[in-house]
């Protein structure tokens, strides 16, 4: 609802209300029955335009509480819709709330336990220690910088992970990096490019390439190594990573509809306004393993020593193995590897693409974790685990499935108001996240949705240290894949040390497992293959 719409309304209605008070008073106190309710309404409209806490109500004056309405009779509503299979996601149900309660800085503590079936095939547990330990004061965090790097970063265990500006409007970015600022923990900027409002809150920023080199593009497509150069020198510039793929449409490039390319995007990208971006699904800088591995390095080299890596859905591990090997042959590696889970989001992507195309982060990270441990690389290079990661048990699991960080981009968006209204490729989203309309974007407050970001991280990693705590672990570099456990079927539990292979560091030059020899034989660091 545009904003000279829902304020012309809210005025129409103070407007009527004003009458009907002065018909009460001057001419019958029967206009009292219709006054009351109509000066209540005027004044909530009033109220729900000038409050900065609600997205909803500053784009929808008095409708907007319908909503909250129905959140205060949520969990009714959802058993209603759950027995009658009209909502098949209770654990998305319950992470959202933990989310929404841990960003607004309330208990997110509920009565009577918990609600999943544990005897149910596939369900996981973290396993508890006799002997807890005390939580950590502070929380660790990560070194991310190989031998070639002069920069290093120490990253936060959890962290915002790519979401880009223009497919966010700026008050979204705005306060994601505000966060990251007061938290004290990094921004990935997505492939969109780097504007002044990844900038201006002075946030430690990833600053994500994509196919398209936005942000550092030759007119003709290529990357633009000077202005790569000069950007990526600024000083919340603290990692910068080339994305190969993501979880969510792996092999595919991204779509930016060209109503929400207006004069600014086109800037921030290098392309022309009011024209669909859409995102090569190659990059054009490299062709092979080795290519790749080098231009990392080259990317490293460019941006003054600072940590380079790259990000990407697991396909074939032959392919990935074929890196490892370049990355040993040509004697320089990444600083780190983001790895997304085939169950991360995204604003538009194919419907099959998501549903059936990449891997799953859990096997993702232990491929790339044993990968990198076999090929004696495993201590230069650091993980981070992209996809689903919203809460403190989250975490947990993928340190323990190989990552040394998480970044989380559902979640934050949580934080700064989404509500899942699924219109982020219409440019109309309800609570202003996700539109390039200002009128929209205004209802996102700034300074209350940054503090939400701030909380929600703060919240999380509290909540993973507390749970490795309890596991008698204060390290994460302690965790160890036999104190995750699943039930495999109703009468068999299996640890994760049993579920999957872990290999030794070198184990794939001295003697690889049959299971990884045909693979390993197979992958040419000169070409990608099959």
């Amino acid at each position: 609802m545009p904003r000279v719409k829902r304020t012309g309304w809210v005025v129409a209605l103070v407007l009527v209300a004003a009458a009907a008070v002065c018909a009460a008073v001057w001419l019958s106190p029967w206009w009292w029955i219709g006054a009351a309710p109509l000066a209540a309404l005027g004044g909530l409209g009033v109220w729900d335009l000038t409050q900065r806490r609600h997205s909803v109500l500053r784009n929808y004056p008095v409708i907007g509480h319908a909503r909250y309405l129905l959140e205060k009779i949520r969990p009714e509503l959802q058993q209603y819709f759950i027995e009658r299979n009209f909502d098949g996601r209770p654990f998305d149900r319950d992470v959202r709330t933990i989310v929404y309660e841990r960003a607004k800085g309330t208990d997110a503590e509920e009565p009577y336990g918990t609600e999943t079936d544990v005897y149910a095939a596939g369900h996981e547990f973290l396993v508890p220690s006799m002997a807890p330990r005390p939580v950590p004061d502070s929380p660790p965090r990560v070194r991310i910088g190989g031998p070639d790097c002069s920069k290093p970063y120490d990253m936060a265990l959890l962290n915002v992970s790519a979401m880009s500006f223009g497919s966010l409007s700026s008050n979204a970015i705005l306060a994601l990096n505000g966060g990251a600022a007061a938290g004290g923990f990094a921004h990935d900027t997505g492939e969109g490019g780097l504007s002044e409002y990844h900038l201006r809150p002075g946030g430690d920023l990833v600053w994500e390439i994509g196919t398209g080199y936005f942000g550092c593009r030759t007119g003709d497509g290529d990357f633009d190594a000077g202005e790569f150069t000069e950007k990526a020198a600024h000083e919340h510039v603290k990692c910068v990573s080339l994305k190969l793929s993501q979880g969510a449409k792996p092999g595919i490039g991204g779509v930016l509809p060209g109503a929400k390319v207006n004069a600014e995007i086109a800037r921030v990208r290098d392309v022309p306004q009011g024209e669909t971006v859409v995102s090569p699904p190659y990059h054009r800088v490299f062709s092979t393993p080795r290519e790749l591995v080098r231009f990392i390095a080259r990317m490293r080299e460019l941006s003054g020593g600072k940590p380079a890596g790259f990000k990407l859905c697991v396909g074939s591990r032959r392919q990935f193995l074929a890196v490892c090997k370049a990355m040993v042959e040509e004697g320089t590696a990444p600083d780190f590897i983001i790895v997304d889970g085939a169950e991360g989001g995204t604003g538009a992507a194919p419907l099959e693409f998501a549903d059936n195309v990449g891997t799953p982060l859990t096997e993702g990270l232990i491929t790339v974790h044993n990968a990198l441990v076999g090929a004696g690389l495993r201590d230069r290079i650091r993980i981070g685990a992209s996809g689903k990661i919203a809460t403190g048990s989250d975490l947990v699991k993928r340190l323990l499935q190989g990552a040394d960080y998480g970044n989380a981009a559902r979640a934050m968006m949580f934080a700064v108001g989404c509500i899942q209204a699924q219109r982020c490729h219409t440019n109309t989203c309800p609570v202003g996240v996700t539109t390039q309309d200002p009128r929209r974007a205004r209802a996102l407050d700034v300074g209350d949705k940054t503090e939400r970001v701030r909380r929600l991280q703060e919240s999380t990693v509290a909540s993973a240290l507390e749970i490795m705590a309890a596991m008698g672990v204060t390290d994460p570099a302690d965790l160890r894949p036999h104190m995750l456990r699943r039930r495999v079927d109703p009468h068999t539990v299996r640890p994760y040390d049993e579920l999957y292979e872990w290999l030794a560091p070198g184990q794939l030059f001295a003697e690889p497992p049959r299971s990884w020899a045909a693979d390993w034989s197979a992958a040419d660091p000169d070409r990608f293959g099959i």
